[in-house]
């Protein structure tokens, strides 16, 4: 059994200890939360302890690795103090808002050896994930265009835009990451155009709530990625991939598989999933098998620190591009 501490009590920190708490390789070992009542509540719901302070927690020695779910302006801090203290660390994405933050947390997560995974869950969701096995095997012949499409149902509220880094860092970091998943390399250009259609409080603060960016990949594909803050028919996430072979795509799977006949209309499918938390539910549950894996064989954990470093470099590459209406090389 791995014994993981969790940070942060939050919505996914809440989900995050219902998870490790079912898992029947992990011992959930504790929570902590600047607020105490979210973890008292959180850790009574799981059947584990709230604790007194992070120290407590990584200065327990039975304690193999941590969650980070806390807020992201966190992250690297805690990731520091936990490869430090010799825990594995599973962490939230994005790492941190600032590539030069993030950078010299690299340094310290290299210098320790420890395991380090970043939580792009998408990449274990089963259709995703059997879209890239079947690139990889070959089936459509070279990859030459893709298209990502994210839409949430509604916007986050304002007060949480304000520290989100932007719609680029914050919700299509997880595209940009999978652009790269399936791919199997990188983006060198970002062409990045963002509008506000939805609310215009969301201007207002500097941020837009639709938005599209083209990738150049190394290999001359394109990939399309096009986000919403607003879809009125629930979670939309769907990705197409074309080939000189043909076509695959991951579709979005319905609530239910029930197929509808009335008087008035035929419905083959029912409504899309609401939100990323039951949308994306088994991902998160794969999230943590590949992470305990990689403990126990003591390999380098995918997704990995670099792969979240290289992500927020192509969404930094995505701001540029929308604010300046040029298109902006990837960093290295």
């Amino acid at each position: 059994m791995l014994r993981i501490a969790l940070f942060g009590a939050g919505r996914i920190g809440r989900m995050h200890a219902r998870n490790l708490a079912a898992h029947p390789r992990v011992e959930l070992a504790g929570i902590y939360d600047v607020n105490s009542a979210a973890s008292a509540e959180v850790a009574r719901e799981a059947g584990t302890q709230p604790s007194r302070s992070i120290g407590a927690l990584l200065g327990d020695r039975s304690i193999d690795a941590v969650l980070i779910a806390s807020s992201t302006d966190t992250h690297c801090t805690l990731m520091e103090h936990a490869v430090r203290a010799r825990k594995a660390v599973l962490c939230e994405k994005p790492i941190h808002l600032d590539i030069n933050r993030v950078d010299a947390c690299g340094k310290v997560v290299e210098a320790s050896r420890m395991p380090v995974q970043i939580g792009f869950n998408r990449r274990f969701d089963p259709s995703h994930s059997a879209l890239r096995d079947a690139v990889i095997e070959g089936e459509i012949g070279r990859i030459e265009q893709a298209v990502i499409t994210s839409r949430d149902p509604a916007p986050p509220a304002l007060d949480y835009l304000r520290v989100s880094g932007g719609i680029f860092r914050d919700m299509a970091i997880h595209d940009f990451d999978m652009a790269r998943f399936l791919f199997g390399e990188e983006p060198v250009e970002v062409s990045a155009m963002g509008g506000v259609m939805v609310d215009q409080r969301i201007g207002g603060i500097g941020d837009f709530d639709t938005v599209m960016a083209v990738l150049r990949m190394e290999s001359g594909a394109l990939c399309h990625i096009n986000g919403s803050r607003r879809c009125a028919y629930g979670y939309d996430q769907r990705i197409e991939l074309f080939g000189d072979g043909g076509m695959l795509v991951s579709e979005n799977p319905a609530a239910t598989h029930l197929v509808r006949h009335t008087a008035r209309a035929t419905s083959a499918r029912d409504r899309l999933h609401h939100f990323f938390i039951e949308r994306y539910a088994e991902s998160y549950v794969r999230e943590i098998d590949a992470f305990v894996d990689a403990v126990e064989a003591g390999v380098v954990p995918s997704p990995s620190f670099e792969d979240g470093r290289r992500a927020l470099l192509a969404a930094n590459a995505a701001v540029e591009s929308a604010a300046s209406g040029r298109t902006v090389r990837v960093a290295p």
